[in-house]
């Protein structure tokens, strides 16, 4: 695999986390800062299975970290990724 079929992969994880409305609006919500999962499940009144989903999606792309404390996990915006993202979107469109 070469490096940019790596940057291609990685680029397209990035947009499938993207491309649904409820990881937006975590990813809304995360802006915020830090926020347990607990939070989460009440901010967007879905149920805990439907946000394991969407976390294992946009912690696999790279958006968001989590941290485990006690029987919850503490999600936040990863900076580190979310510069990566706006750096290959910057690569990928003209201007």
């Amino acid at each position: 695999m070469t490096a940019q079929t790596a940057d291609t992969a990685e680029l397209a994880r990035v947009f499938k986390a993207l491309g649904d409305e409820n990881r937006l609006r975590i990813l809304a919500l995360l802006r915020g800062g830090e926020r347990c999962a607990c939070r989460l499940l009440d901010d967007l009144q879905i149920t805990q299975p439907t946000l394991s989903h969407h976390m294992k999606l946009l912690v696999d792309a790279g958006l968001v970290t989590g941290r485990r404390e006690g029987k919850w996990t503490h999600y936040s915006i990863s900076p580190a990724g979310a510069a990566r993202t706006l750096e290959a979107v910057r690569d990928l469109l003209p201007g």
